[in-house]
């Protein structure tokens, strides 16, 4: 295993890492901006306010992207199985 190989596998890692977490994190982030903005225009500071939203677009967003994102993860392991021979030898 070539220290190229090494890399190549620990790029891709982060790739799709990147990927799953940014499907799960951008909309949080915009149901928070969103809320935050009422908030502030509202003058209302209720912790609850912005955690509930966050957490069922969180919910949401697991059910419409979690197949894709078990593909995903289901895919790059079956490759890094299969690679193993070439890789040892």
């Amino acid at each position: 295993m070539t220290p190229e190989s090494v890399l190549a596998i620990g790029k891709e890692a982060l790739e799709i890492t990147l990927m799953l977490t940014a499907v799960l994190l951008l909309p949080g982030l915009a149901v928070g901006l969103l809320v935050a903005v009422f908030q502030a225009a509202t003058q209302i500071n209720e912790v609850t306010l912005s955690f509930i939203p966050k957490l069922i677009i969180t919910f949401v967003t697991i059910m419409l992207a979690g197949p894709w994102m078990l593909n995903l993860m289901v895919e790059y392991t079956r490759r890094l199985i299969e690679d193993i021979p070439a890789m040892l030898g």
